[in-house]
Formats: C-alpha cells, structure tokens, sequence
C-alpha cells in the first residue's frame, strides 16, 4: 500500500465529509488549507484537480477526488478500519452511497438553486423529484441499524454527512428518521474529532477576516 496521506481541503467546504472519513479511518495525514480565490485555483493545484475544488486526497501519490469515490476508496485502501462490508454484502453499500452522490446531491442542489423539474419532465432528471429523493433517502436511514445493518461504513460518513448538513441548513426537510440518525452520528468520536479540527479552522479564517 502507497505511504503518505494528504488531505486538500478548505474548511467550510466538502472537505468536511473527507476529514470525517479520514479521522474513522485513523490514520496520519497531512491537512494541505486552500482558500477558494488563491490556492484553490492555482495551476499547481489544479495540476492535481483541475476542477479547482476541495476535498482532494492524495496517497502515495495517487489522486482521489469527489466525496463519495474518497469515502469508498479510503475504506478499501485501510481495510482494518472496517468501514466497508464484505464484497459479498456490498449492495446496501454501493446502493445507498452513489444514491446520496447522485440522485440526493442533484435534488438538494437544484432546489437550493431554485430549480424545479417541470412537471412531465421527471424521467430526464436523475432523481425525479426532490420529495421522491428526500423519502427514499429518509426510508434508508430509518430505524436502529446503520446503512448495511449493523456494521457502520463509509457509506454512513457520505449519507451521513448528507442528512447531518441537510438538517443543519435546512436543504432536507426534518423528520423523527432524519433527527434520530443524524443523532447517533454525531456521537461518534471521529465526527466530533473533524468538527472540532474544522471548527477551529473556520474560526481562525473568521478571526482573520
């Protein structure tokens, strides 16, 4: 396995999801903070993105980017975490993963956006409608057990981090399903770790103005 682990981020940014991630795994890496107008859009960096975004995360020297593909990769590259299921067991977690990067991401995003799908038209969307997205995300987290069952995975940091955001800005509507997963995730030492990191973050760059 390639040594060296780097994490491009800015802290009020996506990144958040990989540092989650990244603390579940428990390994050591290297925090790279690039501010949106500069670093984030130099040739350097877009040398290794060139989308010109964070999160990025480099190991070993071998680029991974968007949030869903780091989650995956990170719980295959350090195995021992134990944050994916066996290949056997792997539907949940492939279903419910690239459900939340795709389908929830783009209904969120669209309607934040204030763009509604016109009616008729629902097929040429990914996701169809965003109350079609939303309930099919919220009968996915219901109940006590976690995305796969009762194995906690790096499908749960994504989806995770999708409902936990969602309930913070209000993007998702609330709900008892909602409300009681996002709460269990919040008590997990490696979400309250990358809050505190990013926390401190964002108030040294406010501080700065």
């Amino acid at each position: 396995m390639p040594a060296g682990l780097t994490l491009y981020t800015n802290p009020m940014s996506r990144g958040q999801i990989a540092r989650w991630m990244l603390e579940e795994v428990g390994q050591p890496y290297e925090t790279v903070l690039l501010d949106y107008e500069g670093a984030m859009k130099s040739a350097d960096y877009r040398a290794i993105n060139p989308m010109g975004k964070v999160p990025t995360v480099v190991h070993g020297g071998h680029v991974v980017t968007e949030c869903a593909a780091i989650c995956a990769y990170l719980a295959d590259a350090f195995a021992d975490a134990g944050l994916a299921p066996p290949l056997d067991r792997r539907h949940d977690y492939y279903r419910w993963l690239f459900f939340a990067a795709g389908p929830v991401e783009a209904a969120v995003t669209n309607r934040a956006l204030g763009f509604v799908v016109p009616e008729g038209r629902e097929r040429m969307a990914g996701y169809g409608s965003f109350d079609d997205a939303v309930a099919t995300l919220e009968k996915a987290v219901s109940g006590d057990a976690w995305i796969c069952g009762e194995q906690f995975t790096a499908a749960d940091v994504y989806v995770g981090a999708q409902v936990d955001w969602g309930l913070s800005f209000r993007s998702i509507p609330t709900s008892p399903a909602f409300e009681a997963y996002a709460a269990r995730l919040r008590e997990r030492p490696a979400y309250k770790r990358q809050k505190e990191l990013d926390n401190a973050l964002i108030a040294k760059m406010q501080a700065k103005g």
